[in-house]
C-alpha cells in the first residue's frame, strides 16, 4: 500500500512511500481509508511545531493526519462487520469522561501513526459508525472539527439545556470560517442558538449567512470587533465564544463575553505568545464578568456518538470546501495552511 510520511521537518518534505498492508490482531479491524479530512494540527505536526503538549514527543517518519472515513475490509472483533463504514476517534483511548494525559499518547497522527494511508488497523473501540446519509467526504470531517465544536457548545452542560437570556436564545460568537468554526455554526444554528461569526472576507461571511449565521463581522473593517458584538447583542455580550485566534483575539473576547459566559480556547491562529503591553491579567479579565475560560481538546467517543445522533436527527451535512486526490495530499495541506479555505479540506484516498 501507499502512505505519506513526515520527519516533522516541513510540508515540502512530506513523502509518499510504499509500505506493507497491515493485518488486524485480535480485537482489531482493517480499514480501507476512503477519505481523510485535514486539520491545522496536521500542518503543525508536519512542520515540527506541535510542541505544547510536552508528553507527546517527536516521532521520525510518522504517518500524519487523524480524521478518516473508511470501510472495514477485515474484522477480528465481534463489534464490527466487513463492509461497515467507520470514522476513527482522535485519541484512541478517550472513550468517556474528561480527557487525561495518558489519552494523549493514543492520539492519531502523533504520537501514534496517523491515517494518510490506503489502509490502517484500528482497535474496535477506536471507531464510530458513519450515518448512512453522509458521504465519505462529509463523514471524515467529524472526528476533530465537529467534535471540538460540539464540546465547545455542549461540553459544560447537558444537550439541549441552553439558557434563555434577556435577548432570547443564547448567542454564540465564532471566530473565522475554518473547519471547527463552520461546524460550530451548523451545530449552534440547528440547536436554535443565535450565531455571530467573524471573518476578513465579506464573501465568506455571505456564505456563513446562508448556513444560518445571524450576523457577520468583517474584522478588517471593524478592528474593534468586540464593540460590534456588544452592539449586536444590545450590550449583553456573547454567551459562548469560540476563541480560535489566541494572542491577538483573547482580550477582545473578554471584552464581549456575557456575564457568566464561556470562552472556549480552541486555537491560536493569531499567535501563541502573549501580547506585549496588555494591562490586565487574565485573572482580572475572568473575574470582571464571572467568565469561564475552558481549554477544548476534542471529546470522548461517547460524546462523538452523542453528536452523531444530533447530526442524524437534524440532518446536518458538514461543509467540505475542497477535495484533493491522494497524490495531491501535500498540496491539500499547503492549501489548508494558507488559510483560504471555508469549511473542511479533504483528501480522497480510495
Amino acid at each position: 500500500m501507499k502512505q505519506w510520511v513526515t520527519a516533522q521537518d516541513g510540508l515540502d518534505n512530506l513523502r509518499l512511500v510504499e509500505a506493507e498492508t497491515p493485518s488486524p490482531k485480535e480485537g482489531e479491524v482493517l480499514v480501507k481509508i476512503n477519505t481523510v479530512s485535514l486539520n491545522y494540527r496536521d500542518t503543525e505536526v508536519i512542520m515540527g511545531l506541535y510542541g505544547h503538549h510536552v508528553s507527546i514527543g517527536h516521532t521520525k517518519d510518522l504517518v500524519p493526519c487523524s480524521d478518516i472515513c473508511g470501510t472495514i475490509t477485515e474484522s477480528n472483533s465481534p463489534a464490527w462487520k466487513t463492509g461497515q463504514r467507520v470514522m476513527a476517534i482522535f485519541n484512541q483511548t478517550h472513550l468517556t469522561g474528561q480527557v487525561r494525559e495518558k489519552d494523549l499518547s493514543s492520539g492519531l497522527g502523533l504520537p501514534l501513526p496517523g491515517c494518510l494511508a490506503e489502509y490502517r488497523c484500528f482497535p474496535a473501540s477506536g471507531l464510530v459508525a458513519v450515518p448512512d446519509y453522509l458521504k465519505d467526504e462529509e463523514a471524515s470531517t467529524l472526528p476533530i472539527a465537529a467534535v471540538t465544536a460540539w464540546m465547545a457548545i455542549n461540553g459544560q452542560r447537558p444537550l439541549g439545556h441552553h439558557a434563555q437570556n434577556s435577548n432570547g436564545a443564547e448567542t454564540v460568537l465564532i471566530q473565522g470560517t475554518g473547519g471547527v468554526a463552520i461546524a460550530g455554526l451548523q451545530i449552534a444554528h440547528a440547536a436554535g442558538l443565535k450565531v455571530i461569526i467573524t471573518s476578513s472576507s465579506d464573501e465568506k461571511l455571505a456564505r456563513a449567512a446562508k448556513l444560518g449565521a445571524d450576523a457577520g463581522i468583517n474584522y478588517r473593517e471593524h478592528p474593534d470587533w468586540a464593540a460590534e458584538v456588544m452592539r449586536l447583542t444590545s450590550n449583553a455580550g456573547a454567551d459562548i465564544i469560540f476563541e480560535n485566534g489566541g494572542a491577538q483575539t483573547l482580550r477582545q473576547s473578554f471584552d464581549c463575553v456575557a456575564w457568566g459566559g464561556l470562552i472556549d480556547c480552541i486555537g491560536y491562529l493569531s499567535g501563541k505568545e502573549a501580547v506585549v503591553g496588555e494591562q490586565l491579567h487574565t485573572n482580572v479579565l475572568a473575574l470582571r464578568r464571572n467568565v469561564t475560560l475552558k481549554g477544548i481538546l476534542n471529546g470522548s467517543k461517547e460524546r462523538f456518538e452523542e453528536m452523531v445522533g444530533f447530526y442524524e436527527k437534524e440532518g446536518v451535512r458538514p461543509v467540505v470546501g475542497r477535495v484533493f486526490g491522494f497524490e495531491e495530499a501535500k498540496e491539500g495541506l499547503k492549501y489548508l495552511f494558507s488559510g483560504g479555505h471555508f469549511g473542511k479540506v479533504v483528501v480522497r484516498v480510495a
